[in-house]
């Protein structure tokens, strides 16, 4: 191998190529370098973010839906209460207005028994002063009549 000026032209050419690439060349590379890895960086970490925010809103969101299903059996245990209740209620009222009723209907049922009673001792005095009259054979005035009727019905 011979040393000749073309191989120093040559060796001067590449060394000046090399400065050349390291000043002018290589940083912005550099930089594209960092700025895309950057990038990449922010990619990575705003995906895991999302990824994060996407559980944490999953989480959220079965927690509300817990606690919707919660309330909606709350809301349905009271209405079921407060449906029997309200059965319970009725029946009690039901109860109360037949015992009403009933004492009404007792109280109907006595006071057509005494209508009748008074009416059976009043048909019982005008039968027994008839019979009377009968026996006598002789009719007896209408106010000395009232007052034995009045007489009679107090007796009996």
């Amino acid at each position: 191998m011979s040393f000749n000026l073309t191989l120093i032209g040559q060796a001067a050419a590449f060394a000046l190529f090399i400065w050349f690439t390291v000043k002018f060349v290589w940083p912005p590379v550099l930089r594209a370098i960092e700025a895309r890895r950057k990038t990449i960086a922010d990619g990575l970490a705003a995906a895991e973010q999302g990824k994060k925010s996407l559980e944490t809103s999953t989480r959220k969101a079965d927690q509300a839906i817990q606690e919707a299903r919660e309330r909606a059996g709350d809301i349905i245990g009271q209405a079921e209460k407060r449906a029997s209740e309200m059965i319970e209620e009725a029946r009690n009222v039901a109860q109360a207005e037949g015992e009403r009723e009933k004492a009404a209907a007792k109280a109907e049922i006595e006071q057509e028994v005494s209508r009748a009673r008074e009416q059976l001792r009043a048909q019982v005095a005008m039968l027994a002063v008839a019979g009377a009259e009968k026996i006598l054979r002789r009719e007896v005035d209408a106010k000395a009549h009232a007052q034995l009727l009045d007489s009679i019905k107090g007796q009996l």
